[in-house]
């Protein structure tokens, strides 16, 4: 598994920031989620965020897309505050795509049915619309599938659908929520691949979270360890690995990559 990124970038685009969460902070009742958090993804950069449980890495994807609101702090797009655009601006104009831990799909419709009605909302050319789902489908190799309704494919299937739907509008940003959970090796070492072709193909940025931890450090640039509201250490995963703070709140001392 440690040997899917084949590749580290040293320098992303000479530091151009694409996305910057500047000081954010936000509580639910009494209980602070975040605390004065910074953090920042650079264009064509590949991030992981890891930490324990409830430490607040989905709530950072729900900020970013507009689901919640920060209770301090600015989230910045290109260079632009976008603190009040509402979701459907904020993702259209920016070009976020989100792929939700769960669900992320309708039940009900088959693989072709799911793209198709993604497809007619963001996609205005019908000729485009109908060879960019034949495009996903055949990249993501769901052709066996295409007819199937959604709630009858294999895990790894319903993940490669959901992320084939996010891909639908050419996001910019595309954030993915536990992409490794529940899968087995084989499907996480394909869903790998087709992460690091998404930066290398199409030049998405992507932010990752996963408790995978390996899997995640396989596939990303840099990475982040967030504890206790904040990004306690970032860096390459050799050098994270090797940090005494993410080891003390994360790792421990005998965490190793391969």
């Amino acid at each position: 598994m440690s040997n899917i990124k084949k590749f580290r970038i040293k320098s992303f685009k000479e530091n151009i920031s694409i996305l910057k969460l500047d000081k954010i902070s936000l509580k639910f009742g009494r209980k602070i989620i975040l605390d004065s958090l910074n953090l920042r993804l650079n264009n064509g950069q590949i991030l992981g965020l890891l930490g324990p449980n409830g430490v607040g890495k989905s709530t950072i994807f729900n900020l970013i897309t507009g689901l919640l609101s920060p209770d301090f702090g600015k989230i910045s797009i290109n260079n632009e505050i976008v603190n009040d655009y509402p979701i459907y601006q904020r993702t259209l104009k920016f070009k976020i795509g989100f792929v939700p831990q769960h669900g992320g799909f309708f039940h009900d419709l088959t693989v072709y049915e799911n793209l198709k009605a993604i497809a007619e909302i963001t996609i205005e050319n019908q000729s485009y619309r109908g060879e960019k789902i034949d495009s996903l489908v055949s990249k993501f190799e769901l052709d066996p599938v295409r007819d199937i309704k959604a709630d009858f494919l294999s895990g790894g299937q319903k993940k490669k659908l959901v992320i084939a739907i996010a891909l639908i509008s050419d996001p910019k940003i595309l954030l993915l929520d536990e992409p490794f959970a529940a899968l087995d090796v084989m499907t996480i070492k394909t869903l790998q691949e087709i992460i690091v072709n998404l930066q290398s193909n199409n030049n998405i940025s992507v932010i990752l979270c996963d408790h995978q931890a390996r899997d995640l450090l396989a596939c990303v640039d840099t990475a982040a360890i967030i504890h206790n509201g904040k990004v306690v250490a970032h860096g390459t995963p050799t050098n994270l690995i090797k940090n005494i703070d993410a080891q003390n709140v994360y790792f421990g001392e005998s965490f190793k990559i391969s």
